[in-house]
């Protein structure tokens, strides 16, 4: 679960409640001009069909996971992972790149354990870096549809607001017999707008931009996998393989790979 998220979303509804309620003079009537289930069924149903005409409808059906992705994806440690690029690397030097065969099966990356295999089953060097090179290619254009779709509803969500407000005004100015109702019918017609305007800002837009960091992250710790793979199948020292692949981290995450590599040494010793 992702806690930044979660908390982003709750906290403001929780500033927008506790805005209505205290500019209501604290009564549960305030929140009545903003219950109006016209006004969401033109600004998500709209929303959600410009989608439909917009993308196809694969794409479409394939949200529910990319925002699974959004709401639970959790980052990989890189540090973790260059200290797992190590282990390979010295156990390659000394037994083969045959007895890599058991830590393939404990790996939990399967970017990284196909990178391994193809090592493991003799494949050159452009051969796995071209095999690699275009999964990641392909997860970049996946990852790019999804946050398109995510940029589409956060544009087309406060336009369909726009258009719900037109059309409860017109239908209020259609309708309308007693000029005492007109503020209170208003109030109703701009409650679409409100809708709109929220999800678009609040969480279409945002959540678009959590995907596109979700994805940054993603690409990199495979850019650092495809360098590692690469390492290990020139036959690279276990200290050249360190110094390459910290290259990629920040400075902490480097003395936490220290750490993990002196504390197996300490293991080994022992």
């Amino acid at each position: 679960m992702d806690i930044a998220t979660f908390t982003g979303i709750i906290v403001f509804l929780g500033f927008v409640f506790a805005a209505v309620f205290v500019g209501g003079d604290y009564k549960l009537s305030a929140f009545e001009p903003f219950i109006n289930l016209e006004a969401g069924l033109v600004v998500m149903g709209g929303t959600f069909c410009a989608i439909l005409v917009n993308y196809p409808l694969s794409a479409v059906i394939g949200v529910g996971k990319v925002l699974k992705q959004v709401m639970t994806s959790k980052g990989e440690d890189t540090s973790r992972l260059v200290v797992t690029f190590l282990g390979l690397s010295q156990k390659a030097k000394k037994e083969g790149f045959l007895a890599l065969e058991t830590d393939v099966k404990a790996l939990d990356n399967d970017f990284l354990k196909r990178g391994v295999q193809l090592v493991i089953d003799g494949a050159d060097h452009e051969f796995i870096r071209n095999m690699l090179e275009t999964e990641l290619d392909f997860i970049r254009e996946r990852h790019k549809v999804g946050r398109e779709i995510f940029n589409a509803l956060g544009t087309y969500a406060p336009a369909f607001g726009i258009i719900g407000t037109v059309l409860g005004m017109i239908m209020m100015l259609a309708t309308i017999d007693d000029v005492g109702q007109v503020p209170k019918r208003m109030a109703l017609a701009l409650s679409a707008a409100f809708y709109g305007l929220g999800a678009g800002y609040w969480l279409f837009l945002p959540m678009a931009g959590k995907l596109k960091h979700r994805s940054e992250e993603e690409l990199f710790v495979k850019e650092i996998i495809i360098r590692g793979v690469l390492l290990l199948q020139s036959g690279a020292t276990p200290s050249v393989v360190e110094a390459n692949l910290k290259a990629y981290l920040e400075p902490s995450k480097r003395k936490t790979v220290t750490k993990e590599e002196e504390k197996g040494a300490g293991k080994a010793g022992a």
